[in-house]
């Protein structure tokens, strides 16, 4: 049942690297955007320019924001690379990079003239993401040095005092160079944002950010770069535009309305659907394959996006704090007070823009789409198959495309394996799981309709769950992933059977998956 991978190449190793890193980014800060969405809410009331201004509340903002926000990612990144032991030493690092930022801030700020307008705190979200790595894999490095060597009746006095030297080093390794690294980038990060407002040009942003949103390499931009620099300027000013450069549910909402009027089979059929979990529910997942299918699409998006962006740089929309996930309940929750008209303009615009795009683009290609569905089913599927050969990435590029088939090609051509290969499996299936970058947006969905699908089959004893690929442990029976993010859910879990799909949504392999169980429980499996 596991689907052949895509030939190795420079390019996919490339972009599978930068994905890596952007899922590592997206896994310490997704899990406390709780936290920012917290602080998002105490601004929102209590600053001198909120709804209920309350001087004593207010206090809380500061060291929410300056403190606690970066000492949680800081340990969530630790807890990741060495669970809790990771986390406690990361966290101790991270305190250190707050203090050696204060430090030099406060050094540079008494060198200013007195009318000068002094620098204000640097927030050390990259700081946090930098040592919490750091931190927990050295610390993971040395425990192996000492491994199975420690006295008995010594372990724990060895690992206290182990975790707290080491904490204690790494926290001086970030209160003098990662300090000084992460003020310098973040100085560096703000002058560009900067000079590309004040020159107009932020849209121009949208050329990378869409297509790399597409492409599933939004996280490192995302969690890297906006979310830091944004959440510093709310800071500074109680809002930000770069909240909306990713979040903005406009052009994937544009994108699959053009194909609810103008698009083909089951791509047609789905995209309502499909547009209403996207707007509402914030998953902007669902529409990416829907532009593999025609990457000039993606040319749609671009255009959406930056007529976004546009809008909201005349008109002043902005965010208190990040829209997640990206759905127009989670961005108007946090938009800032007085750009509630900007920020509804530029979705519906940027959504406009979007589909009038799209919908040229489908009707410019009608006929071709028409002769496409007429060629058969393994012509079809092949190609598929040929053109992601030719491109040199995974076979998700063109993934959407098969969804256009009917039932009885989906479900021969799902992925590159046939579907034989799911009665050879041997393995007992009984703990399913569905795993994307974040591990809480598509595969939650996908879980959902095949948890639906087997448990009107009837069968109890098999679990279907998500996670992110990130998290998986060696546990899982089954794993689902879409076809671009395969390989990297193999390496985490090798033994584990592993299925490819185009599209979480609506995949003719769960069908697949749901008659191998039934074949399993039947044979006493």
């Amino acid at each position: 049942m596991t689907t052949a991978s895509t030939p190795t190449t420079g390019a996919n190793r490339a972009r599978v690297g930068v994905q890596r890193f952007g899922t590592f980014l997206s896994g310490m800060i997704m899990p406390n955007i709780p936290a920012l969405i917290a602080w998002g809410i105490f601004t929102a009331f209590f600053i001198d320019v909120g709804w209920t201004p309350n001087a004593d509340l207010a206090t809380i903002v500061g060291p929410f924001i300056h403190y606690l926000l970066p000492l949680i990612i800081g340990y969530t990144g630790g807890y990741i690379v060495y669970k809790q032991r990771g986390g406690v030493v990361a966290a101790i690092a991270t305190m250190g990079a707050i203090a050696g930022s204060d430090l030099l801030i406060a050094q540079f700020n008494a060198t200013l003239p007195a009318d000068a307008k002094p620098l204000g705190q640097i927030h050390m979200f990259i700081g946090a993401m930098i040592m919490a790595p750091l931190a927990a894999y050295s610390m993971k490095w040395l425990d192996s040095l000492w491994e199975n060597r420690i006295r008995a009746g010594f372990e724990m006095l060895v690992n206290m005092f182990s975790a707290g030297i080491w904490g204690f080093v790494m926290a001086i390794v970030g209160f003098y160079p990662i300090a000084w690294i992460v003020n310098g980038i973040m100085n560096l990060l703000s002058t560009a944002v900067n000079w590309l407002v004040e020159t107009g040009l932020l849209p121009l942003t949208s050329i990378i950010i869409e297509p790399a949103k597409v492409f599933f390499l939004n996280n490192a931009i995302n969690h890297g770069v906006l979310t830091p620099l944004g959440t510093q300027e709310a800071t500074e000013t109680g809002k930000s535009i770069l909240f909306l450069l990713e979040a903005n549910p406009g052009p994937g909402v544009g994108l699959l309305l053009a194909f609810t009027f103008f698009g083909l089979g089951a791509a047609r059929a789905s995209a309502p659907g499909a547009a209403v979990i996207q707007f509402f529910g914030g998953i902007h997942e669902v529409y990416f394959p829907y532009a593999l299918m025609k990457p000039t699409l993606i040319l749609a998006l671009i255009g959406g996006g930056m007529t976004g962006v546009t809008t909201n740089m005349l008109l002043g929309g902005a965010l208190r704090a990040p829209a997640a996930p990206g759905s127009i309940i989670a961005v108007l929750l946090q938009t800032a007070p007085g750009a509630y008209f900007a920020v509804i303009l530029s979705v519906i615009l940027s959504a406009a823009v979007t589909f009038l795009i799209a919908a040229i683009i489908l009707r410019a290609t009608r006929k071709r789409d028409i002769a496409a569905e007429a060629l058969g089913d393994n012509q079809f599927v092949a190609a598929v198959a040929a053109t992601e050969a030719n491109k040199g990435k995974s076979s998700d590029a063109l993934a959407g495309l098969r969804s256009t088939a009917d039932a009885g090609a989906a479900a021969a051509g799902g992925a590159a394996s046939a579907p034989a290969s799911a009665s050879a499996t041997t393995k007992p299936i009984h703990n399913i799981v569905f795993a994307c970058d974040a591990g809480m947006g598509s595969s939650a969905m996908g879980a959902s309709v095949l948890r639906n699908k087997i448990k009107k089959a009837g069968y109890t004893d098999v679990s279907v769950t998500n996670k992110a690929i990130a998290n998986l442990d060696g546990t899982e029976d089954l794993v689902i992933t879409q076809n671009q993010l395969t390989d990297r859910a193999r390496a985490k879990n090798p033994t584990a059977e592993h299925v490819s799909v185009d599209n979480f949504m609506n995949s003719p392999r769960y069908d697949e998956v749901v008659n191998l169980v039934a074949g399993q429980h039947q044979s006493g499996a």
